[in-house]
């Protein structure tokens, strides 16, 4: 229920994030969640990657999954799509890792350049 001002501008900023989220204008987080990347730890991986996530109170970036792609022995595979710029795919990456990605990549785009085993335009 809306009762100040504060209120309805809280609920605003919400629904804008939501609305960023679905326009693609926000960052994308993808984890590989094929059969490879499972046996790796990828259900570990993007657990942590929801928690820090919540943990930031960061709703406006977007995580989903996708099969194999390919690098089975680079598993588990995480992509950072931030807009406009180049995607950068890490490797290797372990539940450790997410919260120095998140802060460092998601945030402030600086490239974890030692987790990193592709880029691409």
């Amino acid at each position: 229920m809306i009762k100040s001002a504060e209120d309805l501008r809280r609920l605003r900023e919400e629904a804008k994030a939501l609305t960023n989220i679905r326009a693609g204008q926000g960052v994308e987080i993808i984890v590989g969640m094929g059969t490879c990347g499972i046996a790796a730890g990828a259900r570990e991986v993007m657990s942590a990657v929801l928690d820090e996530l919540a943990k930031r109170d960061m709703t406006d970036v977007r995580v989903t999954q996708t099969g194999c792609i390919g690098m089975c022995e680079k598993e588990v595979l995480i992509d950072v799509v931030r807009p406009g710029e180049t995607r950068i795919t890490y490797g290797r990456v372990k539940p450790q890792d997410i919260s120095r990605i998140i802060n460092s990549h998601v945030i402030n785009g600086q490239i974890v350049e030692d987790l990193v085993v592709a880029k691409l335009d």
